[in-house]
């Protein structure tokens, strides 16, 4: 089993602003730095060997930010933690996108695809690191997905949502992703 603490990007202007990202690539802005280097901060003391990132900006700053508050080697890309593709809904606000397209938007990548990808990866990072703990960051259409498929659709709920900087942990084996804390650090 490998622990791999699942860690959202720090903010950019476009979460302050409200609206969907998706693919695009997005820059941290000063906050989200902050929030990367204080996500280090309860990563701190884990043990942990590695970290990874989504090839998107915000993440991969994040991770290198995060990497080298903790001595970390430089973070390895992988694209499968990329965030899920919202297709024409990208840049929009998040409400009038659900307002204008509900669940049904028109390009979007879907929760069952997402799904998919990040348990694989997950799993494939498991083979390699084996009893290592990883860090891996992320987005927050990924993490969220990879929690309901975790909980059943459990989480996250409006008590436990996905913020910026917020920490994920699991338990992956090559046979299931398995929650084993929530927003805290094991």
């Amino acid at each position: 089993m490998t622990l791999i603490a699942l860690v959202r990007h720090g903010q950019t202007d476009w979460n302050l602003e409200g609206r969907l990202q998706g693919s695009s690539d997005i820059p941290l802005n000063d906050t989200g730095r902050a929030q990367a280097r204080a996500a280090a901060e309860r990563l701190r003391g884990g043990g942990y060997a590695a970290i990874v990132a989504s090839p998107l900006s915000r993440a991969a700053e994040t991770a290198r930010i995060i990497a080298t508050e903790l001595g970390l080697p430089a973070p390895e890309s992988v694209a499968a933690l990329a965030e899920r593709g919202y297709g024409v809904a990208e840049g929009l606000d998040v409400l009038a996108a659900r307002e204008r397209y509900g669940d049904a938007v028109p390009g979007a990548e879907t929760r069952p695809v997402v799904a998919e990808r990040a348990a694989t990866a997950l799993q494939e990072l498991a083979s390699r690191h084996g009893e290592a703990r990883v860090i891996a960051v992320s987005h927050g259409g990924v993490i969220g997905t990879l929690l309901r498929l975790a909980t059943d659709g459990a989480l996250p709920n409006a008590q436990s949502r996905v913020t910026n900087a917020s920490i994920w942990v699991f338990d992956v084996t090559p046979e299931a992703v398995t929650l084993a804390a929530a927003d805290a650090v094991v």
